[in-house]
C-alpha cells in the first residue's frame, strides 16, 4: 500500500517530485523475522513504470528473503524528474546522479533501459564491485521489462545485502544465473551470509 506525498528539490536539475510510502505486504510474515530492511525506491517520471507494478513487485519478492528471516520493515517510494539521459543506467551517467541527490541505501532504481555493454535487465553493486564506482555502493538497478520481475529483485537484493557477486550452480536456487518461477530456494549459508554481511554493512538492522 503506498501512503503520503512529500516534493522535495534535489541537486543538478534533479527533483524528488513525490515520495510515497510503502507498507508491508499484508500477508507478511514479518513478526517472526530476525532483521529488518529498509528500501529507498526510486523511479523516473516519464518512463514506463508505474507505482503499482513496483509495489506488486516488491511485495512478491519479500517472500523470498523472509526464507532468511530478512522482513520489510519499511519502504519510500521516489519518483524523480530528471533530465531524460538519466533515465536509463549507465555507470558514468548514474555516478553523475547519485552524486546529486541524497540517497540512503540500500536503494533500487526502476530505469527505461540499460546503456551499459554487455547490457542486463539488472544490475546490483555491492561493495566488492563498487571500487571503481564509490556512488553506485549498495545499489540495484532494474530496466523496464525485466522478466520475473520479483525474482529478478530478490536476487539483485541478494547480491547486494551478502556483498557478494556469486552465483549457484543448482538449478531450484535463488542465485542460479538465470530467473525462473521455479528457482526460489536459498540455503542456510547463503541465508547465514546475507544476515551477517547486511547487519555488518549497516543494510540490515537487528530485530
Amino acid at each position: 500500500m503506498l501512503a503520503g506525498a512529500i516534493p522535495a528539490t534535489a541537486a543538478d536539475g534533479v527533483k524528488v517530485m513525490e515520495t510515497r510510502s510503502i507498507t508491508p505486504a499484508p500477508q507478511s510474515s514479518s513478526q517472526d523475522a530476525s532483521h529488518g530492511l529498509e528500501l529507498q525506491v526510486y523511479a523516473f517520471q516519464g518512463t514506463r513504470w508505474k507505482d503499482g507494478d513496483i509495489v506488486m513487485a516488491l511485495w512478491h519478492a519479500m517472500p523470498l528473503l523472509e526464507q532468511c528471516n530478512v522482513s520489510l520493515m519499511a519502504a519510500e517510494l521516489r519518483f524523480l524528474d530528471a533530465p531524460r539521459r538519466f533515465h536509463s543506467f549507465s555507470t558514468p551517467v548514474s555516478r553523475e546522479l547519485l552524486r546529486g541527490i541524497s540517497v540512503t541505501k540500500p536503494a533500487i532504481f526502476f530505469v527505461e533501459d540499460t546503456h551499459n555493454q554487455p547490457a542486463y535487465e539488472s544490475e546490483a553493486i555491492g561493495r566488492q564491485n563498487a571500487t571503481t564506482r564509490p556512488e553506485l555502493t549498495d545499489t540495484v538497478w532494474v530496466a523496464y521489462g525485466a522478466r520475473d520481475l520479483p525474482l529478478v529483485l530478490a536476487h539483485e537484493l541478494v547480491h547486494v545485502l551478502s556483498d557478494s557477486g556469486e552465483h549457484s550452480d543448482d538449478p531450484g536456487n535463488l542465485m542460479y544465473t538465470e530467473s525462473s518461477s521455479t528457482n526460489t530456494r536459498l540455503s542456510g549459508a547463503q541465508c547465514e551470509r546475507l544476515r551477517a554481511r547486511g547487519e555488518a554493512n549497516g543494510l540490515l538492522k537487528r530485530r
